[in-house]
């Protein structure tokens, strides 16, 4: 999906894509956690909405969809970096790994507080 860049933008915000005609930010989630492994060439776009307005989390790769039962969900341990868990609603484990499950209203109101510098 072509991105238009944004100047002066912050360096989480890979720019702007047109998703059948409404404008949507991107979001690099690499940049966004502080990630220092490479970029893969092709990044993926998760579509999130939160009170009308859109944002596209670029991930490295989309797996399953699953239901979760969020009383399940636990803390994030406190090892992990404060770049990530300030964006995590927690961590779910499953039968062979670990999921860590993203808070989205946390990052659009990074977004929001971005705008209003």
């Amino acid at each position: 999906m072509p991105i238009t860049s944004i100047p002066l933008s912050n360096p989480f915000v890979h720019g702007l894509i047109n998703l059948r005609g409404q404008v949507v930010t991107a979001i690099g989630l690499h940049r966004l956690f502080d990630i220092k492994s490479p970029e893969p060439a092709v990044l993926m776009n998760v579509i999130c909405e939160n009170g009308g307005s859109l944002i596209s989390l670029q991930a490295d790769e989309i797996g399953d969809v699953i239901e979760m039962d969020f009383g399940l969900l636990e803390p994030v341990p406190p090892t992990s970096s404060r770049k990530v868990t300030d964006f995590l609603a927690g961590v779910y484990q499953m039968p062979n790994r670990i999921l860590a499950v993203i808070d989205v209203d946390k990052i659009f109101q990074v977004i929001e507080q971005a705008k209003s510098i």
